[in-house]
Parts: C-alpha cells; sequence; structure tokens
C-alpha cells in the first residue's frame, strides 16, 4: 500500500490474546505509520510497580511510579522495544507474573489518565496504528478506522502459550487467566472493555495473521479514500 500525505489513525481494541499486537505492527508497517503499543506502557507500569513492591491496591502509590516513569516505545528488529526510565524491560514485561496483575493496575483511573494523556499526544499528527482495550472508546474517539479484534478463549491462550519460554506455564493456567482477565476487563468501573459503536469487529480464531492484516488493510483504504474525496 502506497504512503500517502492524507495520513488517519488506526485504533484496534479486543481481548487479551487476539493477535491485535501482531497485526497492529503489520498494519503500521505496511502503511508506514508508528506503532503504539498501549498494553506495553500498561505492563511497565506494572512491573515498576511490582518491582517497587507498590501492589494493585495501593492506587495512590501506583499512580505516583506512573507519573514518574519515562516510557519510551522504539521499533525493532524483531519487535519493537519497550525502556523504562532508559532500562530495557522490553522482556521483563511479559512475564507471567506482569501478565496476571496487569489488568488490576490498568483499572486504575489515575493510571489511565496518565498514559492516556501520553497516548494522544503520540497520535496528534495522525498516521498512527494503536492497540488496547480502550482506545476507540476512549483514547481515540475520533479515529478514522476502529476494529475490535476477538478470537476464543482457547485460541487466545493458545497464541499465548506459543510466546512464552517453554515450562513458564500451562495451557490451564493460561486460559483461566485470560478468562479471569476477560472478566475483569469488561467490569471495571473506569473505561471497560466494549466495542465501540462504529467498530468492526473481527474474529481471528480461523484467520491467519495475514488474512487478518489484508482485511485491516482493505478497510484502511476505504477510509483514507473516503478522507480524499472529501478534501476535493
Amino acid at each position: 500500500m502506497k504512503q500517502t500525505d492524507d495520513r488517519i489513525n488506526v485504533a484496534i481494541d479486543g481481548p487479551a490474546g487476539a493477535g491485535k499486537s501482531t497485526v497492529a505492527k503489520l498494519v503500521a508497517e505496511r502503511l508506514g505509520y508508528i506503532y503504539i503499543d498501549t498494553g506495553a506502557m500498561y505492563r511497565v507500569v506494572a512491573y515498576k510497580a511490582l518491582e517497587d513492591g507498590v501492589g494493585p491496591d495501593h492506587a495512590a502509590e501506583a499512580v505516583r511510579t506512573a507519573e514518574r516513569l519515562s516510557i519510551e516505545l522504539r521499533p525493532g528488529q524483531q519487535r519493537q522495544q519497550v525502556l523504562a526510565d532508559g532500562e530495557d524491560v522490553t522482556d521483563a514485561i511479559r512475564s507471567a507474573s506482569v501478565t496476571s496483575k496487569v489488568s488490576a493496575y490498568a483499572s486504575n483511573p489515575g493510571i489511565r489518565d496518565i498514559l492516556v494523556r501520553k497516548q494522544q499526544e503520540m497520535a496528534r499528527k495522525k498516521g498512527v496504528v494503536m492497540d488496547g482495550r480502550d482506545i476507540g472508546t476512549k483514547v481515540l474517539p475520533d479515529a478514522e478506522v476502529k476494529i475490535y479484534l476477538t478470537a476464543s478463549v482457547e485460541k487466545r491462550a493458545q497464541r499465548r502459550f506459543e510466546e512464552l519460554p517453554e515450562g513458564s506455564t500451562t495451557m490451564e493456567e493460561l486460559r483461566e487467566d485470560i478468562a479471569r482477565r476477560d472478566e475483569m476487563d469488561r467490569n471495571r468501573e473506569h473505561s471497560p472493555l466494549v466495542q465501540a459503536e462504529d467498530a468492526i469487529r473481527i474474529d481471528s480464531t480461523d484467520m491467519s495473521i495475514e488474512e487478518v492484516t489484508e482485511k485491516i488493510l482493505a478497510i484502511c483504504s476505504e477510509a483514507i479514500a473516503r478522507g480524499v474525496e472529501q478534501d476535493e
């Protein structure tokens, strides 16, 4: 797909393990856009808070941790590099301990407010692909393309299992953890996981990554064409 000056913002939401980050990175690469992994930003906060002994129940202290943090996302050859206060935490934030707690930290409205402001600033100039839980509903409500990407719990657990180091967990533990996170994300008071009214729903259970990517790119092409027509 050719890059255009009529850049748009693309919001990809969905539950844990739906393939959002993988697809978002591919879409950004093909469009020549910037990929912003919001989930990684919440994982950084969880990682740092846990490292400092600040549990999710210590809401005010966790917010102060988020306020002090410098988070940087850098493109890498294989995957995006995540830095926290200059430290490479790309692997550390994907640990089982962080994964099991990140939703609890993400439900803290103070933490969400801090990170949402950072994310909106990143997207101000357009040309970003952002994935998370509330991108289309709260972070980028005016995004030209909104996607809700989902898959069965079994498929999502399988994908996570294949990503993690051998022996670090079991499929059953991952299934239970994903189901628990789904429940927390849907029922949290602030910015729950919901499909935006104008989002296009894609179930990736029986689709390959390339098929999902191509489908989203086609949707983006249509949105860009509409924008060009309106400007003429």
